[in-house]
């Protein structure tokens, strides 16, 4: 099933999206007063028999999508030097540190991103002009928890995953460097958009078998599958839940693939009227622009 939050003018509902037909059920009525999408993931139980009620129908372009949660209970987890490539080309940049070291990591790089860094699919990114001048792009698989926990197994931790969404880390690269460490630079206003989808579990038949990718200006840049990480989401469900507790709705973004902006020489970084798209099979597609 796919979900998504829009709007059609200043409220924001739930939807059940046809992709075939270009139609978006609205099941706002349908669910709790207030619910929301992440409302739904934590009743997910409870709550999902409902969605096959009737609803009404709304053509997908008369309504505005949101990012599929618009507003995270809390930091998005972000790893960091997840595929070899970029392991690489990140190394190369020098952005990491002044040994430009390629070695693989021996553990997760794990770091967040703001709430408020959360964008819709189709919306502009601001381009910080005041604070930044190397504005970067990264695609990346997005996991959201359903049942949360703490001490969950590999073994379990597919059984934790409730759906999978779209997310461009999108990345100050000059403040990512000036502050050594990574949380300011990642997590300017907009800097995060999500969706246009929140694709439940169910649909994926092997989540390690979809393809990553961005386009910048129509131009491919990124192009890897997910089994190409080097920690794969069981481990990084393992590893992050083994003293801190997951909860329903918490969204893990699990690396990016080589081609970023700072992996050519010179760095290639994005400008005011650039677009940049990222797309995941099965998930759908983003596009926004820098304003």
């Amino acid at each position: 099933m796919k979900l998504v939050s829009f709007s059609t003018g200043s409220d924001e509902r739930v939807g059940v999206v046809d992709v075939e037909r270009e139609v978006v059920r609205d099941v706002t009525g349908l669910l709790p007063a207030g619910a929301g999408l992440l409302g739904l993931v934590e009743e997910w139980a409870e709550l999902a028999p409902a969605l096959n009620g009737d609803a009404p129908e709304l053509a997908l372009a008369d309504v505005r999508l949101l990012a599929p949660i618009p507003r995270p209970r809390r930091n998005i987890f972000c790893v960091g030097k997840n595929y070899r490539d970029h392991v690489v080309e990140f190394g190369r940049s020098g952005y990491d540190s002044p040994d430009r070291s390629e070695a693989m990591p021996e553990h997760p790089v794990v770091f967040s991103k703001a709430t408020t860094s959360v964008n819709g699919p189709f919306d502009d990114i601001d381009p910080h002009h005041d604070v930044t001048s190397e504005l970067d792009y990264e695609a990346e698989l997005g996991v959201i928890i359903g049942t949360g926990g703490r001490g969950i197994t590999r073994d379990d931790a597919h059984a934790h995953v409730w759906g999978y969404t779209i997310i461009n880390d999108f990345t100050a690269r000059d403040l990512q460097r000036t502050h050594k460490q990574w949380l300011i630079g990642k997590s300017l206003d907009t800097h995060c958009p999500m969706g246009p989808y929140a694709v439940t579990a169910d649909e994926i038949d092997d989540v390690t078998a979809l393809m990553v990718e961005s386009r910048v200006n129509g131009e491919p840049r990124q192009s890897a599958p997910v089994k190409d990480l080097i920690f794969d989401i069981p481990e990084l469900i393992a590893r992050l839940s083994a003293g801190i507790t997951l909860l329903p709705g918490d969204i893990i973004a699990t690396g990016t693939p080589a081609g970023v902006g700072i992996g050519f020489d010179p760095p290639r970084f994005m400008a005011s009227g650039d677009v940049v798209e990222v797309s995941i099979t099965g998930l759908g597609a983003q596009r926004n622009q820098v304003a």
